[in-house]
Formats: C-alpha cells, structure tokens, sequence
C-alpha cells in the first residue's frame, strides 16, 4: 500500500513539474519592438508564439487603444459590441493557444495597418 502512495505522490509531482516547467518558459513580446503599438505592423502579422506568451503593448494612450477581436472583425477593421478594449497605453495580454486578433477601433488606423494578427501553439 505505501508503495502505490509514493508512485502517486511521484506522479502528482511530476505533472506539477511539467505545470511549473511551462509558465518558466512563457516570454513577453514588445508588439512593435521599439515603435512600439503605432503604424503598419505588417511585419508582426502572422508570427507564432507559445500559448501563455504575453504581449505587451506600448503606445500613447491619447493616440491609439488596443481591441480584441474575431477574424471577422480583424478583416473588417471592426469591433462588435462587448469586445474587450484597452486604453491604458501599457497593456499586457496573455496569448491563449490558437489564433489571436488585435485592431486599434479609432479612426482610420486599423485601415492604415493599426492591426495584428499572431497564432500562439
């Protein structure tokens, strides 16, 4: 009996381990590096990410703001209601695996490539 309690203990351990091993290796991402969240962020389109990875968005909080939104929305350039926005100008987002979407909803910028669009894995 004591033998098939210490394999459990050493399984519960373990799996805490691997848990442990995977929130050590999450990474935060500056989106748009030194620019920061303004202009075209063509070249951050499309990059993958570990799920759990954070992104951090920087930028004038008077000037832009940041919306999570659907496929559709990112196509369009448009939020639906109740889609989550932030305003603070330094916003951390947690990527959950699968495809994640971003647009800034003030005018014209999303259409001038104010828009993101990652997978995390």
């Amino acid at each position: 009996m004591g033998e098939g309690r210490s394999m459990s203990v050493t399984v519960v351990l373990l799996c805490m381990l691997v848990l442990y091993s995977e929130m050590a290796h999450a990474s935060t991402y500056v989106v748009g590096g030194r620019t920061g969240w303004s202009g075209d962020m063509t070249a951050w389109n499309g990059k993958v990410y570990k799920a759990g990875d954070t992104l951090l968005f920087y930028y004038n909080a008077t000037q832009h703001n940041v919306v999570v939104v659907d496929e559709g929305g990112y196509n369009s350039c448009s939020a639906s209601a109740g889609s989550k926005t932030y305003q603070t100008g330094h916003d951390y987002i947690q990527l959950p695996k699968g495809p994640s979407f971003f647009i800034s909803s003030l005018a014209g910028q999303c259409q001038g490539g104010l828009k993101l669009s990652v997978t995390a894995l």
